[in-house]
């Protein structure tokens, strides 16, 4: 096993009907919050109403933030840090999925950080020595309403800037969240395609770490492939039963689990991750949505770089019987993952949302712009040239 560092702070309160430990536990952290939300939050009203009454109800003083949009940009946290900063508050509540959970952090952070915000995110990764993360944030509590990005148990925020279309990440300590409140009953309400887009989300989590992370990881892989059950079990009975609470309770779990650390502590690049982002940067396509589309074309780029992996994922996850050449299970295993993808219905190539054949020059740039590193690769295991990502978005091309 490779040596690694591992620190988790975040106080999780999980189950259904914890909502209503929202009051108690913010007037413990602080007395003035500012609550922050998306600006098209009509589907969260009736837990919006909720939150307020008991933060009122336990005399914690708030302000409203509800401008957050998917794919949140750099200029929304910096309107958040003069809000909080002109109305004193003195904690940061987000509300919503990991757009309005990251925003909350970004917000946190940026009332006390010197120089524009973006400087402390990492937008090039050839030139993060020039990056300042946050040392110090408000005090931040979380309810996730999104089982997908695990913001509300990990020290990482994603933003956009959206006058350079880049899109890429901060983390520091100070972003763990001191409490997060995980009531699965909040996310019952979630549109079909969002909750569709989540899953692939959480597995994409996972998948990365699987895929390109550390060989020697017995366990590591063991809790990556339940991940993957667990979402392979549970989001087509969510689809099924919207109101299948247990079920939901079982993805946002998975959720956590995926990106809290546990899976890949010490390291965790995440290769495909920067193609999706620079998908979303261009396109506004939804963060789970942008990964449906490159999961499946980087593993027919890169399976045979770690075949012995790719058996392992289609044996032990999609129940590929082991009668074929390790190629031929590697193939199939892949298959039923896209498969599956599309029985869900997110999308799985370029033209499900419209870009054309003609943009994959573009993107390939892009993310060589902002996400290769100072030796011209996407780290990973393998890195990736520039001609594998070229290779990646033209086999998601259709």
């Amino acid at each position: 096993m490779e040596k690694f560092e591992f620190f988790n702070p975040v106080h999780i309160f999980f189950g259904v009907g914890e909502l209503s430990r929202v009051g108690e536990e913010a007037k413990k952290l602080g007395k003035k919050a500012l609550l922050v939300t998306y600006s098209e939050h009509h589907y969260l009203d009736p837990v919006i109403c909720r939150v307020e009454n008991l933060l009122n109800k336990n005399g914690v003083e708030f302000v409203r933030y509800f401008r957050v949009t998917p794919n949140p940009t750099i200029n929304q946290a910096k309107e958040g840090v003069k809000i909080s900063k002109a109305a004193d508050v003195d904690l940061v509540i987000g509300l919503g999925g990991g757009s309005a959970m990251d925003t909350a952090k970004m917000v946190a952070a940026g009332v006390f950080y010197q120089g524009d915000l973006w400087n402390m995110v990492y937008s090039r990764h050839d030139n993060s020595k020039n990056v300042i993360p946050p040392e110090k944030a408000l005090p931040i509590l979380m309810i996730p309403t999104l089982p997908a990005t695990g913001s509300e148990m990990n020290p990482t925020a994603v933003v956009t800037n959206q006058e350079t279309h880049e899109k890429s990440y901060t983390w520091s300590n100070c972003l763990y969240p001191k409490i997060s409140i995980v009531d699965p009953q909040l996310t019952c309400s979630l549109p079909t395609f969002q909750t569709a887009c989540a899953a692939a989300d959480t597995i994409s989590h996972v998948l990365e770490f699987y895929l390109t992370g550390y060989e020697d990881a017995f366990l590591n892989n063991r809790i990556q492939e339940g991940v993957i059950q667990t979402v392979l079990e549970y989001v087509p009975k969510v689809l099924k039963d919207p109101n299948d609470v247990n079920s939901r309770g079982h993805l946002q779990w998975a959720a956590i689990v995926a990106l809290n650390g546990w899976s890949q502590p010490g390291d965790g690049w995440t290769p495909m991750h920067q193609l999706g982002h620079v998908l979303s940067a261009q396109y506004n396509i939804t963060h789970g949505a942008s990964l449906s589309i490159i999961m499946p074309a980087w593993m027919k780029h890169f399976y045979k770089s770690r075949l012995e992996q790719y058996v392992n994922l289609a044996v032990n996850v999609f129940g590929v019987e082991q009668s074929m050449s390790k190629e031929n299970i590697a193939l199939e295993g892949i298959k039923r993952f896209e498969e599956f993808l599309r029985s869900i219905e997110v999308p799985t190539s370029l033209s499900d949302v419209n870009i054309e054949e003609d943009a994959i020059d573009f993107l390939t740039s892009e993310v060589v712009k902002i996400s290769f590193n100072a030796d011209n690769k996407l780290q990973g295991r393998p890195p990736a040239s520039r001609k594998d990502v070229k290779s990646v978005f033209s086999l998601a091309k259709s």
